[in-house]
């Protein structure tokens, strides 16, 4: 069914049109004598066509149309201009009337028009649907390739994973409160949900450490340290040069987030801001996490202590501004501390709180 506006301000012609487009099937017709009441109408509905006169008392057909298109843009407004005047003609042209009839209106002429213009908004709505229907699947393709993104970065954290002697949880919780961190730097939706998804692939690198020094329950001789700290180097080697933001964020992850803000760190001894931003968020909630979770070589310290170094090595060790906003998260810190505890059965699946 088409929505047909007619708009004249002789009642007789209104008449006349009704009774002559009675013949195409599938119309519904909508008439009016005055420009206000039409505008009203439009508010509420959209017309698939508009047969107008040039010469309405109140307002004449150009600027009805254009104070439509004014209100309206950006929706196309197909209409045919009654009119006999060429320069009337040339300016309906401009606004993109579709067609012009000339009074007295022939018969076979309006039918003809009026079909044409019918047959020809068909064929648009169906490019408009087609181009909807086109995003859509390129939306779908395009969150598979985001879904097996993030699945490759699961499976391969879990390898590195399964190599370390970190408990299974690690992943999950520094991701999530690095994610609170990014919240509370005033970071976009988006921005939060990259650096949730590809924090996990920080530690990739030690998939290339010797199970030796990886495994070791001792404290590492200096040769052994500079061996471990090879992760950073080999992880952002794995993951580097991918045309995927997500896999390059965890790339630069992997690469910074041993970096001190004081330039004490490594591999490269970056200094402040010369960090990236990435690097220094997951900092915080790695080094975090990693205080307060049992490992071979140590108890797990209790949350306080871990709280108070991080507010003791802020400006040294870590950036101020990601340690403060660790801290305005701390309630929501907490609640990931107790969501993801070590002894809950392993699940990578899901990462948000």
């Amino acid at each position: 069914m088409y929505n047909v506006l007619i708009l004249d301000s002789n009642m007789a012609n209104l008449i006349l049109y009704r009774h002559l487009l009675k013949e195409i099937n599938g119309l519904k017709f909508t008439c009016f004598d005055k420009t206000e009441e039409a505008f009203e109408w439009c508010y509420a509905n959209w017309p698939d066509i508009i047969l107008l006169d040039y010469a309405l008392p109140s307002m004449d057909g150009l600027t009805f149309i254009t104070k439509l298109k004014a209100i309206f843009h950006p929706h196309v407004i197909p209409f045919i201009m009654v009119t006999t005047e060429k320069e009337v003609r040339q300016q309906a042209l401009e606004l993109g009337a579709y067609d012009f009839l000339n009074k007295p209106i022939d018969k076979s002429e309006l039918i003809v028009r009026v079909r044409n213009l019918l047959a020809l908004h068909e064929s648009e709505r169906i490019v408009s649907n087609r181009a909807a229907w086109l995003a859509t699947e390129v939306e779908k393709a395009t969150q598979e390739i985001r879904d097996r993104e993030k699945e490759m970065i699961l499976r391969l954290s879990r390898a590195a994973e399964h190599r370390d002697p970190e408990t299974g949880y690690h992943l999950v919780r520094m991701a999530n409160y690095s994610r609170l961190i990014a919240r509370e730097l005033g970071l976009s939706e988006k921005e939060q949900e990259l650096i949730l998804e590809s924090a996990p692939m920080h530690d990739i690198g030690k998939v290339a450490t010797p199970d030796a020094i990886l495994l070791k329950p001792d404290k590492l001789s200096d040769e052994e340290f500079a061996i471990m700290k090879e992760h950073a180097l080999n992880g952002y080697s794995i993951l580097s040069n991918s045309d995927s933001i997500l896999i390059s964020t965890a790339a630069t992850m992997a690469l910074t987030h041993h970096e001190k803000f004081d330039g004490t760190g490594y591999p490269y001894g970056l200094k402040g801001e010369a960090i990236p931003l990435h690097g220094r968020i997951i900092a915080v909630g790695d080094v975090f996490d990693a205080l307060t979770s049992p490992r071979p070589y140590k108890k797990a310290w209790p949350i306080d202590e871990a709280a108070k170094f991080l507010n003791e090595n802020s400006g040294s060790h870590f950036d101020p501004q990601c340690v403060a906003a660790f801290f305005k998260a701390w309630d929501d810190i907490l609640k990931i501390h107790e969501q993801y505890r070590d002894e809950i059965q392993e699940d990578f699946t899901h990462f948000h709180p």
